[in-house]
């Protein structure tokens, strides 16, 4: 794997920038991070495009986690999919950003971040207007989710460059 140590402030604007012009909440961590991922940003943002919403407005898992959880991805590039190891460390990095998210926003799961009552929405997402911005704390979400993410994959930069 080789990963260069990220400008996380760099990437935290990426996302948050990449929300506030009208990208969806796990596109915007993920398009904030293309370079990384080795992929073109339209089509990560394609490929992402469900997860927006807690997962197509679901309200589950929110898109900010879910996108931040692909992102760490990246820190295993070149490394085989199959391998069990692997994925433990995958699946052991995802529980530890899961916990991180967790214990600054209260929640990993789109409604209770919204402090929505119903668990799920009409598929139509809302229209992106001043007022949208102003009600919806996402814009934060998301840049904390592009802040942890970055943080991680720069201490496993730190990990490989020590072995």
């Amino acid at each position: 794997m080789s990963i260069m140590k990220i400008d996380i402030e760099q990437r935290v604007a990426r996302a948050r920038e990449a929300f506030e012009q009208g990208y969806n909440c796990s596109q915007s961590v993920v398009v904030a991070y293309a370079d990384v991922l080795g992929q073109d940003a339209d089509a990560l943002a394609s490929l992402v495009a469900p997860l927006g919403g807690g997962m197509g407005r679901l309200r589950e898992v929110c898109g900010a986690v879910s996108g931040m959880f692909m992102v760490s991805s990246a820190a295993y590039r070149g490394e085989s999919n199959t391998d069990r190891g692997v994925r433990t460390q995958i699946y052991t990095g995802v529980q530890q950003l899961a916990e991180r998210y967790r214990s600054e926003c209260g929640s990993i799961v789109c409604r209770e971040l919204l402090g929505l009552k119903q668990h799920s929405d009409a598929p139509v997402p809302e229209e992106r207007t001043a007022d949208y911005y102003r009600r919806r704390p996402c814009s934060e979400y998301v840049a904390i989710a592009a802040r942890l993410v970055g943080e991680y994959l720069n201490n496993r930069c730190d990990e490989l460059s020590n072995k």
